[in-house]
């Protein structure tokens, strides 16, 4: 009786962490800021997925000849960007997304696998509303904190990469090797908690973004 109990906690647990809703009030600001921001009249570039894009703050700066959206939200995973992918995709009507989601998943247990599947619903949901949509899959980077998982990291981006060439207008940046040191990841390019990037990682992955936008 206690381990069904127990099971029954963990289960509502593991349902309360992923719930989309945790996201609302994060994703309203989002909504608040684009409101004003955004020129529908423009072609817009977005880039979305989980904190490493969230706090690159200073994105817009590093494409200043685009319309950028940021819609990252912190601590997501690609289930929670298809759940709300209307509100932080669909409605700037963009010419390319960027996402950067799988960072978290692996973290939390989920398979490459799982992964993936939910990743193709995201794209399909994309394409359906306009097919012509330019995708770029950005590679789950490695860092310091969860240097233990990079085995699980280095599967999901062979499958993000097996992924982005089954169809023209999905491609894949690999942010991965620019950020190692051989077989080691570079330990000057996070901040404290080893996890998130300073200005210096930010340089790098714009120098293997900016061969995407165009």
């Amino acid at each position: 009786m206690k381990f069904l109990y127990f099971l029954l906690l963990l289960i509502g647990l593991q349902t309360l962490a992923q719930d989309p809703s945790r996201f609302d009030s994060e994703i309203d600001a989002i909504q608040k800021k684009y409101d004003t921001l955004w020129d529908a009249s423009n072609e817009t570039i977005v880039f979305t997925g989980s904190s490493s894009i969230r706090i690159w703050k200073n994105l817009e700066k590093y494409f200043p000849e685009h319309q950028i959206v940021n819609s990252g939200f912190g601590g997501s995973q690609a289930s929670d960007l298809f759940a709300h992918l209307d509100k932080l995709v669909l409605r700037f009507n963009p010419k390319k997304v960027f996402i950067y989601e799988g960072d978290n998943d692996i973290s939390a247990k989920k398979k490459p696998n799982q992964i993936i599947e939910t990743t193709n619903d995201i794209i399909d949901r994309i394409h359906n509303r306009n097919g012509n949509v330019k995708i770029v899959l950005i590679a789950a980077k490695p860092s310091i904190a969860r240097w233990g998982l990079r085995r699980k990291y280095k599967r999901l981006n062979r499958k993000f990469k097996k992924l982005s060439k089954k169809d023209a207008n999905i491609d894949y940046a690999d942010v991965w090797k620019p950020m190692l040191n051989g077989r080691k990841v570079k330990q000057d390019i996070f901040i404290e908690d080893g996890l998130h990037m300073n200005d210096k990682g930010y340089q790098l992955w714009y120098d293997v973004i900016k061969n995407h936008m165009d």
